[in-house]
């Protein structure tokens, strides 16, 4: 088989963990702040085909660039909408960083208890799979938190700053997916995810492991 199709089907598992677990986290924290929106459109589950865009996950396996589907938030239901929407934007990221954190501990596991079956083939392919998993939560991560509209650090931003009192928030907000594809098309997007997520997943395993 082509090592470029190994690599796409050795990715694929985290992505899918990844974006699903993701929205769900954003999904329930807003049902728990008193936003039943995504409850109401079924977004509240963990299953990946409510959250997975198809033409996001192509292009992510395409061109190393994705989405998944935004979970709706109407923030008019909360009772203090710049914190509880700083809290629902913080859910995503931090879930993709538990993700990261549980599969170090699977690592820990499998290597403590030296378990035969992981020197085999299909062993070593899920071991891959794995570490994948850990890697691809942390970009995510790390990548949702940079304070570019519509990702979660922005909104984190906005709600510290205060933008909507003081009527800012939409007029950076509408530059945003712009500013994000410039980001991404230029290659500035690899200089600054790769640092911070090679010092974590570096961090991480030499903590755990």
């Amino acid at each position: 088989m082509n090592n470029a199709i190994i690599d796409i089907l050795l990715v694929i598992p985290g992505f899918i963990i990844g974006f699903s677990l993701h929205e769900y986290a954003h999904a329930k924290a807003a049902d728990m702040l008193g936003d039943d929106t995504a409850r109401r459109l079924g977004r509240l589950t963990i299953d990946p085909r409510a959250h997975i865009d198809v033409l996001g996950f192509i292009m992510l396996l395409v061109a190393r660039f994705g989405w998944g589907k935004p979970v709706p938030v109407n923030e008019n239901n909360f009772k203090n909408p710049s914190r509880e929407g700083m809290i629902v934007s913080l859910a995503g990221p931090m879930t993709n960083f538990i993700i990261a954190i549980l599969f170090i501990f699977v690592l820990k596991v499998i290597y403590v208890f030296q378990m035969t079956f992981f020197a085999s083939n299909l062993g070593q392919i899920i071991l891959s799979m794995i570490w994948n998993t850990i890697w691809i939560n942390l970009i995510l991560m790390v990548f949702n938190l940079i304070p570019i509209p519509p990702l979660d650090g922005y909104h984190i931003l906005s709600g510290l700053l205060n933008f909507r009192k003081k009527g800012i928030h939409y007029q950076f907000y509408d530059k945003g997916p712009i500013l994000l594809l410039i980001f991404v098309i230029t290659g500035a997007s690899r200089y600054v995810l790769i640092p911070p997520v090679q010092w974590m997943f570096n961090f991480l395993v030499e903590a755990i492991l």
